[in-house]
């Protein structure tokens, strides 16, 4: 079972049949649903002329579908895509509760599909930095989250899969993810504090993710990087400086990635060739992130996207992948 990543302002071409499953970034929305799981992340492009970005993740035969406790999920041979959305209630926040019903759902799928294993997750969610009843949004996630991970067995530290949580301006909390049979290799960065290490400061609950992990499709490794920002130890820095803040960024996803290559089974991976998403806080400050973006990775692709990241004083946040052959 072979993997493809496809990644294009244009939409998929008409053979859609072995799509796994896909993203759609910016605010002009699909004119039809499609077959496949599909995640729209509802956010204006920043530095492009177009108003929508369309990835997705083609597999070599056609895959089977199913929705499941309102997971749209599609499976080929032993790989699992799925995307699962679910609305607040108007005038209420109950994110915790949606975020704990949203992955206690996906365990059960997972376990039903005797494929266990999270390699790369995908959260949105609106008023990310807001508060209700006397805790941030991003925290009340967080607790959510880490519940079902308890609930369903699942460790929230060590073996956790790569991932990113962004706050949009609307919309549903949004969950996508990427799974396998066997765990993936999480990865660390030495200059940062492992987020499930995280001291109560952050929250009640520290944020479950590693900071990159390595999964093994098969014949093929594929590098997640998860979302990554202006952070030294657990602390962020650079407050109010957009520029230092995405250099700083950069010089973490530059250590994960050595970190990942220290472990690599297909000889490493390059800055240059990942693909790459960066959320940018403030759309005047796209022009000033994306000079210091092609200072780092040259021609890479990188698609801007306007989104809240998880701290209100982080400004920019950097996510990328990269897909090789054993």
């Amino acid at each position: 079972m072979s993997l493809q990543f496809f990644s294009s302002p244009t939409p998929l071409a008409s053979d859609t049949a072995h799509v796994l499953g896909a993203g759609l970034l910016g605010l002009q929305a699909p004119a039809a649903a499609p077959a496949w799981p599909l995640q729209h992340v509802r956010a204006p492009l920043l530095g492009s002329d177009g108003l929508s970005f369309h990835e997705a993740w083609r597999v070599d035969s056609a895959p089977l579908a199913g929705v499941t406790e309102g997971i749209h999920w599609r499976r080929a041979g032993d790989l699992l895509f799925g995307v699962i959305e679910l609305a607040e209630e108007p005038g209420r926040s109950d994110l915790r509760t949606l975020s704990e019903q949203a992955y206690a759902r996906l365990f059960r799928l997972l376990d039903a599909q005797a494929l266990p294993h999270l390699w790369r997750v995908w959260n949105y969610m609106a008023d990310i930095n807001g508060s209700a009843d006397g805790l941030e949004r991003y925290r009340q996630f967080n607790l959510g989250r880490a519940e079902a991970f308890l609930q369903g067995a699942r460790s929230v530290v060590g073996r956790v899969p790569a991932a990113c949580a962004l706050g949009l301006a609307g919309g549903p909390l949004s969950i996508a993810f990427l799974a396998g049979p066997t765990p993936a290799v999480p990865i660390e960065n030495p200059r940062q504090v492992s987020a499930y290490h995280y001291p109560a400061d952050y929250g009640p609950r520290s944020p479950t993710f590693s900071r990159a992990a390595l999964v093994y499709p098969p014949g093929q490794e594929l590098l997640f990087i998860s979302g990554t920002a202006s952070i030294v130890g657990h602390q962020s820095v650079h407050p109010g400086d957009v520029v230092a803040q995405t250099r700083e960024s950069m010089d973490n996803v530059a250590v994960v990635l050595d970190q990942a290559n220290q472990r690599s089974r297909s000889g490493g991976h390059a800055l240059g060739a990942l693909s790459y998403r960066v959320y940018i806080r403030h759309a005047a400050d796209a022009p000033r992130v994306q000079a210091v973006m092609a200072e780092r990775v040259g021609a890479a692709p990188v698609v801007c996207v306007l989104a809240d990241v998880c701290r209100a004083e982080l400004l920019v946040e950097v996510e990328a992948q990269g897909l090789r052959s054993l």
